[in-house]
Order: structure tokens, then sequence, then C-alpha cells
């Protein structure tokens, strides 16, 4: 059984990352799902470059993006990550994201693969991972 793992994290949108129209361009919303990810593993003592030093990938096999509303320069953003499952090789992340007024802005999911390095073949989670989330 997986347990209940989430987190909020923030983001202020920078000008750097708004388009003509002043709205948060829409290939950023990507980055800022990574942001709550690899935070949310980070805060559960999962940490990516550890995995990396293991010899364990963690690729994104899956992005579905539902956007609602425009982020908007200088904007401060909640993301609100979640570990939604665990299945074999596979691990499932969903996401909101809110403006400063709390209207929900965004909502993903994405599909992380476990991955051998040097095959580059997925790979069962390895089991220190699955005695976190359990």
């Amino acid at each position: 059984m997986l347990g209940k793992f989430e987190g909020a994290h923030y983001v202020r949108v920078r000008y750097s990352e708004t388009d003509k129209m002043g709205f948060c361009y829409y290939g950023n919303y990507a980055a800022f799902l990574e942001l709550g990810r690899v935070e949310l593993l980070r805060e559960n003592k999962i940490i990516y470059k550890e995995l990396e030093d293991l010899g364990i990938l963690l690729p994104v096999s899956e992005l579905s993006i539902k956007y609602l509303h425009p982020a908007k320069y200088d904007d401060l953003l909640k993301i609100k990550t979640t570990i939604s499952d665990l299945k074999g090789a596979r691990i499932y992340f969903s996401y909101e994201i809110y403006n400063e007024n709390e209207i929900l802005i965004l909502s993903a999911t994405t599909t992380l693969v476990f991955v051998d390095a040097k095959t580059i073949r997925p790979i069962a989670a390895p089991d220190f991972i699955l005695d976190i989330l359990k």
C-alpha cells in the first residue's frame, strides 16, 4: 500500500519565462513540475543524484497537462505534488498549480520509469524506495 506523499513548493514566474503577451510560456510548466517532483522526493530522502550514483535513472515517460488559467510575470505559484502510485518500474505523480489567489491554473500528471543506467532498460523500483514509500 502506497503511503500519502504530497508536498507544496513555490516558484515565482520570472520575466524570462513569459511570452509577448506577458503570460508564462506553456513550455516552462514542465520545469515547474520537475521542481515540485524533485523536492517532494528529496523531502522523503529520495535524491536524484544519489540514484544516479547508484546507476539508476528516472526519466519521464509520460506527461499530461491541462492548462486552466495563465500565470503572469511575478506571480508566485504554489506547486502541489503528489506521488499517486508506484507499480513495478513506474512511479506516478499528479500536480496542481495555484496562483496567489489560490485559483487552480493547471493540473498535470507524469509517469517516470526506473531505468538501469548501463542498459537503459526498465528495472523494478529499488527496495529502499519501496521501503520509504510504503
